[in-house]
């Protein structure tokens, strides 16, 4: 799943992140695009409190792409 918050600043991308992560199943891996500077302190955040799986950062042409495990 790739969650597209492209020009959505902080905190929306962890707020469309919170909402749809549930839609996949436990193991799999969303992506989360973001252009908002902040989304690189706040995603990694949000999956140490949620205890979610922060895999990696991918720098993009636009922004970045967050890519994270879901575990429960």
């Amino acid at each position: 799943m790739v969650i597209d918050a492209l020009g959505r600043k902080c905190p929306i991308p962890i707020i469309l992140l919170a909402e749809r992560i549930r839609e996949i199943p436990v193991g799999e891996v969303v992506a989360v695009l973001a252009d908002d500077p902040a989304a690189h302190t706040d995603v990694p955040a949000w999956c140490r409190m949620k205890s979610q799986d922060f895999i990696r950062e991918e720098t993009l042409s636009q922004g970045w792409a967050f890519h994270i495990r879901r575990t429960y």
